[in-house]
């Protein structure tokens, strides 16, 4: 008979043991025990921290921090959430129907008439004057020069509280601001003032008439001129003024203001 072959042996499964707990740490040491200990001290608590034992003695301090820091915000972190409390479990309620919403309140007619008035109101833009290209130019020239015009003071306006910053002409026979010496600030001369064509009139370029009352907006033109009303004019006579500029066609360029 031939020989019969031997059966493979059956594989023995090895019972896993059950892993050991982490053996208890200890206190950590403080960040000054880390500064004042030497190398011998910091090579073992990095031993004991599984962290690298490799360096010079400042880099196993550094490193040695660095966990401290770690774990103490780790052990904040825990005890924070230990001691917030804890959300009770919500309990589900029967679905109950939403309740009918109670009939809203109608508008008065007043109310939805003011409404459709503010919608209605297009803005309505400022009238501008007729200007040929000639004062365009002119206009954009005098705004040019105002914006680099230097501010005028008068003498020694720095020095006393009562000059304030009018200016005033100096007259003093040994004033070297009156001399245009080189050091002294500049004093207004005919350099700086702007186009004659276009002096005195509005930034818009209307020329501004001054109106007391509804008889002296007679005869203006709505094209070149603009209205200004005294500050002295009331409020009903003001009202009757505004509306016959409107009547008009004139630009008023201190309108009352109305809210």
């Amino acid at each position: 008979m031939a020989e019969e072959e031997p059966k493979p042996a059956k594989k023995v499964k090895k019972a896993t043991l059950p892993e050991k707990p982490p053996e208890p740490r200890g206190p950590l040491p403080t960040a000054a025990e880390v500064r004042a200990a030497k190398k011998a001290e910091l090579v073992a608590w990095s031993d004991k921290y599984e962290l690298s034992t490799e360096g010079k003695v400042d880099e196993l301090r550094k490193r040695l921090l660095a966990f401290l820091t770690k774990e103490e915000a780790k052990a904040a972190r825990e005890a924070k959430k230990a001691a917030e409390p804890k959300e009770p479990e919500k309990e589900e309620k029967a679905e109950e129907k939403p309740a009918k919403e109670p009939a809203l309140r109608k508008k008065p007619k007043k109310e939805e008439k003011e409404e459709e008035g503010e919608k209605e109101r297009v803005h309505e833009a400022r009238a501008k004057p007729k200007l040929d290209e000639r004062l365009r130019k002119l206009l954009d020239l005098r705004s040019a020069k105002n914006a680099v015009r230097p501010k005028f003071r008068r003498q020694e306006w720095f020095r006393y509280r009562m000059f304030g910053d009018e200016w005033r002409k100096p007259q003093g026979g040994q004033s070297k601001l009156r001399r245009h010496f080189g050091y002294r600030w500049n004093v207004p001369s005919i350099g700086y003032r702007g186009p004659k064509a276009v002096r005195g009139l509005h930034p818009s370029g209307f020329q501004e008439i001054l109106v007391h009352n509804e008889r002296q907006l007679e005869g203006l033109d709505a094209t070149k001129q603009a209205v200004r009303i005294a500050h002295g004019v009331g409020t009903r006579k003001r009202e009757l003024i505004e509306k016959a500029c409107d009547d008009k066609g004139l630009r008023i360029l201190n309108r009352m203001v109305t809210e």
